[in-house]
């Protein structure tokens, strides 16, 4: 029962310190996820660092898509006493103002990717509804996440050329999350080999001048919703939240993969006109390749790497090795409707079958 600076604060949720959850769930996490792009096809950064307080693990990466590389930079280390501490290795993230105003730095250790930039929210941090899933009779997913548009100031590094960043037309999202899912090294499969279930996703923070429209859609294979969100949120905070009904996802795959080419995302708000998002992909990254979401066995989020920190860095070619380059994608997306034009985070997954998509 350890003390922490946290304990300090008058923040106890449980008869506990701040260091033990709620609950003895191996896979309860608490992560910061964000991306920064210049509302182009130019590149895309995304940086995520997470706690795993029953793992005793804190990891972080950072991942740069620019042309046809594919650069991530990861570190892991124990997570140790203090969940105050948001550094791992050269990463670290700063909370200047809570909900508005962030740090996120990757210091150069000579991997060839660094940055030093803030983050300066657009809109009100939004809560998302609660994701739940219960699979085999074993709670998968429970967790609660918030979102947010904002913009970006500061600089990339990358192979020695140093990169400005301005918040006039660097722009991005990022969510904080928490609770139960899958993290860490595997677990024996028991039942769950029987039926591996399906992963039907799509997720998009879309960003314009003065407001942001909030989309989600998860299914199952008989397309069934799971999840679902569409809101439109206004940067002036006095003005309300509005509910845009049911999103209705129709998504263009190049013939003979599951690589989304463009989309439309239908709204219908209560006593209101429908309207059609059209989503236009700009550039594409794998998030399953080298950043710990999934794909390689021996580096997932919040497996035990040793004391650390460990950093590691891998670089990959999307040309010369697109057989690696397949599962979740976030790509900067242009969003158009009768509303504006704007740019965000277009996330999407189709594992497993899904034959009202074909």
């Amino acid at each position: 029962m350890s003390l922490s600076p946290l304990d300090d604060y008058p923040i106890h949720q449980i008869s506990g310190v701040m260091r033990h959850v709620g609950t003895s769930d191996r896979n309860f996490y608490d992560r910061y996820y964000f991306n920064c792009h210049p509302c182009s096809d130019e590149m895309m950064l995304i940086i995520g660092m997470g706690q795993y307080p029953n793992l005793g693990v804190c990891d972080a990466f950072a991942v740069l898509r620019r042309g046809t590389a594919h650069h991530v930079v990861r570190a892991s280390r124990e997570l140790g006493e203090d969940r105050m501490d948001t550094s791992v290795g050269p990463f670290r993230i700063e909370v200047f103002e809570g909900l508005k105003r962030l740090r996120v730095v990757l210091e150069d250790t000579g991997e060839g990717l660094s940055f030093d930039l803030l983050w300066e929210g657009a809109i009100p941090a939004t809560l998302e509804p609660r994701h739940y899933l219960r699979w085999q009779e074993r709670v998968m997913f429970d967790s609660t996440r918030m979102a947010q548009t904002g913009r970006w100031s500061g600089t990339i590094t990358h192979d020695g050329e140093t990169i400005e960043v301005a918040p006039d037309h660097w722009w991005g999202t990022r969510d904080r999350s928490w609770g139960i899912r899958p993290v860490g090294e595997s677990e024996p499969p028991g039942i769950h080999v029987k039926n591996a279930g399906t992963f039907y996703w799509m997720y998009c923070p879309m960003q314009f001048e003065d407001h942001a429209i909030l989309a989600i859609v998860q299914e199952d294979e008989k397309g069934r919703r799971l999840l679902e969100e569409g809101i439109r949120v206004w940067s002036d905070p006095e003005r309300e939240q509005e509910y845009l009904g049911r999103p209705e996802y129709r998504p263009v795959y190049a013939p003979g993969t599951r690589d989304a080419v463009s989309a439309t995302i239908t709204f219908s708000p209560p006593g209101g006109e429908p309207f059609d998002v059209s989503v236009t992909p700009l550039l594409p990254v794998h998030l399953m390749v080298g950043t710990g979401y999934g794909l390689e066995p021996e580096w997932k989020h919040g497996m035990y790497q040793g004391e650390g920190p460990v950093v590691q860095s891998t670089v990959h070619d999307t040309e010369k090795e697109p057989e690696r380059f397949w599962g979740l994608v976030d790509a900067v997306a242009k969003f158009s409707y009768s509303g504006g034009e704007g740019y965000g985070l277009y996330e999407y997954f189709a594992l497993g079958p899904h034959p009202s998509f074909g």
